[in-house]
């Protein structure tokens, strides 16, 4: 089964179907998976918020508008739960390390990509680490996600002009941490340099 047959699936999720809830988990599980775990940096919590995002999408099926696509829903619901969970425990984690083979294959050019060496790594996953929520949650669903600028605003419900400034803000905040302004550093990593929107 195809993407574009997501609202056949979903409604019969709303009718009450396991199964179609269990199609819905099967296609759209990794790209959850990922998003929780890149935002919330720890495996455990990504996996209990993996099965908080499906057990809401059943519970509250009959929201969901057959006429757009679930992929949005899932981000939000997915941002949303993950803050929460930062929240909560009050902390950031401090390794992304779980992640990083997520990041491997991706389309655009990623930090794991370009970075050669392990202690180089390592640091980029501190710094992300690091960002604001708002900004983390940006520079994630772009650079993990592949999303567009356009459809980052939409998942978030904010104007496409925050979206480029929180993107924007990430990267000088990932620059400074990684120390990226020195002439010397910048020739070490050239490949770091972020995709402009």
């Amino acid at each position: 089964m195809s993407q574009d047959r997501d609202p056949e699936v979903i409604a019969q999720m709303q009718a009450g179907s396991l199964d179609a809830l269990g199609i819905l988990y099967d296609r759209y599980n990794p790209m959850v998976y990922r998003t929780a775990l890149a935002i919330t940096g720890d495996q455990d919590a990504a996996n209990d918020l993996l099965q908080d995002v499906f057990l809401r999408l059943f519970r509250f099926a009959d929201r969901i508008d057959l006429e757009r696509p679930l992929e949005p829903w899932l981000y939000r619901m997915t941002a949303n739960l993950s803050y929460t969970w930062i929240k909560r425990n009050s902390r950031w984690v401090r390794s992304l390390e779980e992640i990083s083979e997520w990041l491997v294959g991706t389309s655009r050019n990623t930090l794991y990509e370009t970075v050669e060496r392990r202690d180089d790594w390592d640091q980029v996953q501190r710094a992300v680490t690091k960002l604001p929520f708002s900004q983390r949650v940006v520079i994630v669903l772009y650079y993990l996600n592949d999303l567009s600028i356009e459809e980052i605003a939409e998942i978030l419900e904010v104007p496409v002009g925050t979206v480029k400034s929180r993107l924007h803000y990430g990267r000088l905040a990932l620059k400074k941490s990684l120390g990226l302004g020195r002439l010397a550093d910048a020739e070490r990593l050239p490949d770091l340099e972020f995709k402009s929107p």
